[in-house]
């Protein structure tokens, strides 16, 4: 008992409002901080004091720059997917699509430095990988609104008896814990990652540095929706508890094969990369469309019971 009231106060703190505030509001700062730190490294190596060789991509330009408060932002959004996973499970899961394509949007920041304005614009290779990033990122902002617009559909459902209303409760609960769990162990990875990826590139391993710095997109975040796979088959396994209703468990499993394409685009590069994750949103909307259509059924059933009762 007493570990749970320990976890119960614990999730009560961390997702509360008063830490989101307090998140952003110091998350707002290291970014700015850093925005400030990376430009003075560019002018330092601009000026030639400071000699850069490995991760010169990200001194060689002040737009690049931009790619170090966005990373701090992306930490942010990974914050809020936590805060939204115990209160709405379609808001949990747009954050995650709204996490995947701030990584790109932060990849263009980057690949900025490696364009050649040229005839051959679509024979280079960075060049073309900007191209697919730049039409991929207004592609799934509005797959992003689409989604978000349909998970915002409510419909009137029946009355749940206290049965099922203790069994929401506690699956609520459930989720709240997991969520509790997930801030520390996320930092942990973080900060085990980061300290791995730095070992790498100061080259303790021969020739790993410049794979780690091609890899910089995939620090963390590779190991994150490998956790959050995890963590949409373990909410899918408890739903079970709360419902038995085929469309609820058919949205839960697919959620799991979007998430698991998203992983899988960390793996691959170039167009195969930006395709997994256009399909992986896809097939998100399709679900969550197809479920609402379930639900709209439901509901004109539900009320055409009602109004036969009553006459």
């Amino acid at each position: 008992m007493a570990s749970i009231d320990a976890i119960g106060r614990l999730s009560s703190y961390l997702l509360s409002e008063v830490s989101r505030k307090k998140s952003e509001k110091i998350i707002l700062n290291v970014a700015i901080f850093s925005f400030i730190t990376h430009l003075t490294l560019i002018f330092l190596t601009d000026f030639g004091i400071l000699h850069s060789g490995l991760g010169n991509e990200l001194l060689s330009s002040p737009i690049a720059a931009i790619y170090t408060p966005f990373s701090f932002i992306l930490i942010y959004e990974v914050y809020l997917l936590i805060f939204y996973l115990p209160k709405s499970f379609t808001t949990y899961i747009s954050k995650q699509y709204e996490i995947i394509v701030l990584i790109i949007i932060r990849r263009l920041f980057k690949d900025f430095s490696s364009l050649s304005i040229t005839q051959d614009w679509f024979k280079i290779k960075y060049d073309l990988q900007f191209t697919y990033d730049i039409i991929a990122a207004l592609v799934l902002f509005f797959l992003i609104y689409l989604f978000r617009k349909e998970g915002s559909r409510r419909y009137s459902t029946k009355i749940l008896s206290a049965a099922e209303s203790d069994g929401l409760l506690r699956f609520i609960k459930i989720k709240k814990s997991i969520a509790s769990l997930l801030i520390p162990l996320i930092f942990v990875v973080s900060v085990y990652t980061l300290i791995n990826w730095l070992w790498i590139t100061l080259g303790a391993h021969e020739g790993g540095g410049m794979v780690a710095f091609r890899n910089i997109n995939n620090v963390f975040f590779e190991q994150f929706f490998t956790i959050l796979i995890v963590v949409d088959v373990i909410l899918l396994l408890f739903s079970f508890f709360h419902t038995d209703e085929f469309h609820k468990i058919i949205r839960n499993s697919g959620f799991i094969i979007s998430t698991i394409l998203i992983r899988l685009s960390f793996s691959v590069e170039g167009l195969l990369n930006t395709l997994l994750i256009v399909a992986a949103i896809v097939f998100g909307l399709l679900l969550l469309i197809i479920y609402n259509k379930y639900e709209s059924q439901f509901a004109n059933n539900a009320k055409l019971e009602s109004l036969t009762v009553e006459n």
